[in-house]
């Protein structure tokens, strides 16, 4: 039997043309089995301060409804208690230290475009420097003084149906409840009646500004419930991964500016039909900076070629593991924030159960714009009277020791400092070690880290 070089060209070319058919017929699944992606954040918001998250006062039917639907995250944790650095890390993957000397910092737009997705952001904008965060910007404003309309949702909808066939990825920065804390009806709080968190002095003003900010917890799940509502209407929420996450907490005194949980520590809901388990739940430690490569994983690539300190939780979302991080860390920077200290810095390391904190300078007085507010000098004025847990409560947040260390479990908001107890020597050290061996692989030098803050803060 002969063959001529025709029939040999000629079922190399059938095997070429079923070859690409087969990989133009792949990309086509793959390209359907990308969800979309949303985003949506809280500002100042403490983790706690949600109806699904045991808050037995606040309303959030929206939020509290998506939990359902979807996993609650319980040991997400941001890498810093601060706006700027905690989204930088959020939208980069990389942790604050590394991300201001990190040369050709990219984010979620350039991990996400390559893949086929248009990229957006509505609402509050807090990271830089702009080519680093190349987002295509819906609008919004940054910081909402309580007057004119602070999001304007109705805007998201042409960009997640400007083409059915591409995939997006949008970021809902809402402002709230960031103060001035006057959104949203306060009336339906009685301050009375609310059940202070265990971590704040029982003040008259303490309450009236917990029902304010109550109510604007409120209208920012009001918000969400608007967003998703859009979503449904779209016929896009069947293909959407969802995420909720509730950034740094609130500006009481002893949350934001600080790395005790109530500063660190995020609320997480996760929604994706099919995907995610309803009504699920998981306390795997995770970082905001695992947020990028979970997404990128979502897409059905790989973030191999990103150099990320994050990495994919994606099998803890289906379900497929109950264990992501081993450790957790954040850095608190005060040397630049409005009416603070010349130097303050901090460093935190938790797993899970003990947590460790490092003031880099115990010798200084810690002051902020909560030091200077109505709160703070109502405890203040609490603890002249006499008040013994207000006094404790004060100079804590004032006059920091160089080492903090608390048991989480029994001690969920960090109250007790064990840092001096000899029974848990062993247990400091071992987070002691692991935080400064976290450092060197930041390049985070410490102190001198802390007093170049504003040559890293102009080089954004």
């Amino acid at each position: 039997m002969r063959f001529s070089i025709h029939d040999m060209t000629g079922k190399l070319m059938t095997k070429i043309v079923a070859a690409m058919l087969l990989f133009l017929s792949a990309c086509a699944v793959h390209a359907a089995e990308r969800p979309n992606m949303l985003i949506i954040l809280g500002d100042d918001m403490t983790y706690t301060d949600l109806g699904c998250f045991g808050n037995p006062d606040v309303k959030t039917p929206h939020l509290d409804r998506l939990a359902s639907q979807g996993m609650k995250l319980t040991g997400m944790y941001s890498p810093a208690p601060m706006c700027a650095p905690l989204r930088m890390s959020l939208y980069s993957g990389l942790y604050p230290v590394r991300s201001r000397v990190h040369e050709g910092v990219e984010s979620l737009p350039a991990y996400l475009r390559p893949l086929g997705y248009r990229v957006g952001i509505i609402g509050k904008r807090h990271e830089a420097p702009p080519e680093a965060f190349g987002f295509e910007y819906l609008g919004g404003r940054h910081h909402d003084g309580g007057k004119g309309v602070d999001l304007a949702i109705e805007d998201i909808r042409p960009f997640i149906t400007r083409d059915h066939e591409q995939p997006y990825c949008l970021v809902v920065a809402s402002n709230q409840p960031h103060e001035p804390w006057n959104r949203g009806d306060a009336s339906q709080y009685d301050p009375a009646k609310l059940t202070l968190p265990p971590y704040m002095v029982d003040t008259p003003q303490t309450r009236a500004a917990l029902a304010r900010y109550y109510a604007e917890v409120t209208y920012l799940d009001k918000q969400v419930g608007q967003v998703l509502k859009i979503l449904e209407e779209t016929g896009g929420a069947d293909n959407t991964l969802v995420m909720f996450f509730s950034e740094q907490g609130s500006s009481f005194p002893h949350c934001k500016w600080t790395c005790y949980d109530t500063g660190i520590r995020a609320a997480g809901i996760v929604r994706w039909p099919g995907k995610v388990a309803p009504g699920s739940e998981s306390a795997a430690l995770m970082q905001y900076v695992d947020v990028p490569p979970t997404l990128i994983d979502a897409a059905r690539a790989t973030a191999g070629k990103h150099d990320l300190d994050g990495r994919s939780f994606l099998n803890v979302l289906k379900g497929e593991a109950k264990m992501h991080r081993d450790h957790v860390f954040a850095v608190q920077t005060s040397r630049g924030i409005i009416h603070g200290p010349e130097a303050f810095g901090i460093r935190s390391v938790t797993d899970g159960r003990f947590k460790y904190i490092w003031n880099l300078f115990p010798e200084n007085r810690f002051q902020n714009m909560v030091t200077r507010g109505a709160i703070f000098k109502s405890w203040k004025e609490a603890a002249e009277a006499g008040n013994e847990f207000a006094a404790q409560r004060v100079k804590m947040y004032q006059h920091r020791p160089e080492h903090e260390l608390y048991d989480l479990k029994a001690d969920p908001f960090e109250l007790h400092n064990l840092a001096a107890d000899a029974a848990h020597q062993r247990t400091m050290k071992r987070l002691r070690d692991r935080l400064l061996s976290w450092m060197k692989q930041q390049g985070d030098e410490g102190r001198a880290t802390e007093m170049s803050a504003d040559e890293r803060r102009a080089g954004t």
